[in-house]
């Protein structure tokens, strides 16, 4: 299969020379500070102009290893719950990115919450958006889409299990690429508020937390399912520090503090 690009030339340059140079200047890093290995990352998906400045905070600090899972959200109805595409390949304006077919088989036989599905696929920018910064960044990678519907703690927990365990058996390193944006559409300082409220969660890798309190408080956080599976994940293979790289809303951007989104890049050891 192969999957078309869905938001190219709205969520980022559909022209591979600029898309190309806005990857690098969102990815340009320090050389005194050394790239680390990371077990997970988090990185927001909304359009570049917004967010691709907080998404390469993240990935200009980690080593990228040839292996990547990503967990995505299922914004739209249709699909399957816990959607996965296990072979074939994904296509952007910087060619085509492969999918890793042992990876996806692994994945789906450690849980029977996977499903073959495309449709859930079709139409999602939130894995989508990840893909041209691997491509300028690891050109050798090959990847599995995950793309989460469900929002029943006892599924996002499971989904989580088998993740930990497919990555903790694996002989090669996987990175758990995650995605999500924060608080949605509340004035500024309110969405500050709210999202820090959660990030201290993450940072804690405290999966129940982060869900209840991301319910009791409303706070609006579309990616709570992919984030709950892999702090799951993550207590599975023993990690013990999360890390805050850079936190904005849309508001640094666009000025107009009425309505924002938050955004938030975490690596996680």
């Amino acid at each position: 299969m192969l999957r078309l690009p869905a938001v190219s030339g709205r969520f980022y340059p559909s022209d591979p020379v600029q898309l190309t140079s806005i990857i690098h200047r969102f990815t340009q890093s320090d050389p005194n500070v050394p790239k680390v290995p990371v077990k997970a990352c988090l990185v927001p998906h909304a359009g570049y102009v917004y967010s691709g400045s907080i998404a390469g905070a993240a990935f200009s600090r980690i080593v990228l290893p040839r292996k990547i899972l990503i967990l995505g959200v299922r914004h739209f109805p249709r699909g399957e719950q816990v959607a996965i595409i296990s072979s074939g390949s994904w296509r952007t304006p910087l060619g085509d990115a492969p999918i890793d077919e042992p990876l996806a088989q692994a994945l789906r036989a450690a849980c029977p919450l996977f499903r073959e599905d495309e449709v859930a696929h079709r139409r999602e920018h939130s894995l989508e958006v990840q893909i041209p910064f691997l491509q300028v960044l690891s050109a050798d990678f090959a990847f599995v889409p995950v793309a989460l519907g469900t929002l029943r703690f006892e599924e996002l927990a499971s989904v989580g299990e088998a993740v930990g365990k497919v990555l903790a058996e694996s002989p090669e390193d996987i990175l758990l690429l995650t995605t999500s944006d924060f608080n949605h559409y509340e004035n500024d300082e309110i969405t500050r508020v709210k999202d820090h409220k959660a990030i201290r969660h993450l940072l804690a890798l405290d999966a129940q937390g982060l869900y209840d309190t991301c319910r009791t408080e409303k706070i609006s956080m579309c990616g709570l399912g992919p984030a709950v599976a892999m702090i799951t994940a993550m207590r599975m293979l023993s990690s013990k520090e999360a890390e805050i790289l850079q936190y904005a809303t849309s508001a640094d951007v666009s000025g107009d503090t009425s309505s924002v989104v938050g955004y938030a890049g975490m690596i996680f050891r």
